[in-house]
């Protein structure tokens, strides 16, 4: 099952189910408005009402998809966390962390599947990354690793955009390099878990312009999902709409210094998931 959150023309906010090339408008009959992270706690047993769901229906290429997850309360990144791009980060110059090494964007980042990513006048080394973004589903805290994928609500596609002289280089911490307003576009729906048999065992690709870039597997992590909310839970109460961006693969620009420019257009797409594709522009003056 997929739950997008979009809107026609510059109408409010609305709440669908994604049925093929179609988005089916789902919004009065569910009774949460547009919030997908309401339905998170007991998606499971209104998976059949929801599917079942009648309401006006749209072209996908007709409307405007939002990010899938209305007010996370914590967007969590690992880092390092592919073993090829752990030794890609390290000729760049990058400590390899002994532990899982996590970092924390700003939810003020968050942009839409198909939203513009802005380069920064400040830096001239933007940077992308595909990953696979875990969204929980419920409360919850000391989570052992084998029961961690019963709290998944569902799955994104995210980018975790960076800008690598404020990560590396200007501040002790990840978290502004990591926090650029527009540099979190996730999506281009939600996932719900039931939809995928293996989340360890997906393909992921990242293209500019066109040209491939990143083309790994999830089944590289170091660190799996399970073990990354196990770990994270034995120090925080992870809520129903956090998202985990759960590591990229190699082919970042930051060892060969191909950053991202205006104009180029970046598309991450990861089986099952779908894709997300946005434009880089430059800063607006204001």
């Amino acid at each position: 099952m997929k739950l997008a959150r979009f809107r026609v023309d510059q109408g409010p906010a609305r709440l669908g189910r994604v049925d093929g090339d179609v988005v089916v408008d789902i919004t009065d009959a569910l009774g949460v408005g547009s919030s997908v992270k309401e339905l998170l706690p007991t998606i499971v047993d209104l998976e059949p009402t929801i599917i079942a769901a009648e309401g006006q229906r749209h072209p996908l290429d007709a409307v405007w998809l939002l990010p899938p997850v209305d007010a996370p309360q914590k967007y969590l990144g690992i880092g390092m966390n592919y073993r090829e791009h752990a030794e890609e980060a390290r000729k760049a110059g990058i400590t390899i962390p002994e532990n899982q090494f996590w970092f924390n964007k700003q939810v003020s980042c968050i942009s839409g599947p198909h939203d513009p990513i802005v380069k920064p006048e400040i830096s001239d080394q933007l940077d992308y990354e595909i990953e696979l973004a875990v969204v929980i589903g419920r409360r919850c805290r000391h989570v052992p690793v084998e029961q961690a994928r019963a709290v998944i609500g569902g799955y994104l596609v995210a980018n975790d955009v960076s800008v690598r002289d404020w990560l590396q280089k200007r501040s002790p911490t990840f978290t502004l390099g990591k926090s650029f307003d527009t540099h979190g576009p996730i999506g281009p729906w939600l996932t719900t878990d039931s939809e995928i048999d293996d989340p360890l065992d997906l393909g992921m690709r990242l293209t500019v312009n066109g040209e491939e870039r990143q083309n790994w597997r999830t089944d590289d992590m170091i660190y799996d999902i399970y073990e990354q909310i196990a770990y994270l839970t034995q120090v925080m109460t992870l809520m129903p709409g956090d998202i985990i961006a759960t590591g990229t693969p190699a082919g970042i620009g930051a060892p060969t210094g191909r950053f991202l420019v205006a104009g180029d257009i970046v598309r991450a797409e990861i089986d099952g998931l779908g894709a997300i594709e946005n434009t880089v522009i430059d800063e607006p003056r204001p």
